[in-house]
């Protein structure tokens, strides 16, 4: 049986809910939706990531064991949690490609200066040329 008005009140709800609009046809919204959702960028580290999921996901299943309805919420946090690990493994991996490009500068200007000291070695071990008056 299906709740009528308020808050989805069971998980029966939210399947029921997703699949009337999946019967409608795959029509994406014209607009994303936007949830409210805490600010972990702030103040994440990425060894805090680990620990952060897991509380999420410990609260979701106590949440959804028990007759709590806080689960719907719950989920909108494990959700964004995944969506910042999402986005520190895109900046991690930014970062690394501009780590590689510094480094790979870094090899040739090494090899320049390897470069620059041998032909100043070959200079200064050449014989002198006599000077013309």
């Amino acid at each position: 049986m299906r709740g009528v008005g308020g808050p989805l009140l069971c998980i029966g709800d939210l399947l029921s809910d997703v699949g009337e609009s999946d019967a409608g046809g795959d029509q994406l919204p014209s607009h994303p939706i936007n949830t409210p959702s805490p600010d972990y960028n702030s103040s994440l580290q990425p060894s805090d990531l680990n620990k952060l999921f897991q509380e999420k996901y410990e609260q979701l299943n106590k949440a959804l064991a028990g007759t709590d309805h806080s689960w719907t919420h719950l989920t909108l946090e494990l959700c964004t949690a995944l969506e910042t690990a999402n986005k520190l493994v895109h900046s991690t991996n930014s970062n690394v490609g501009m780590l590689k490009d510094k480094v790979e500068e870094l090899c040739e200007v090494i090899n320049r200066r390897d470069a620059t000291i041998e032909a100043a070695k070959a200079f200064e071990g050449s014989p002198k040329q006599p000077e013309s008056s």
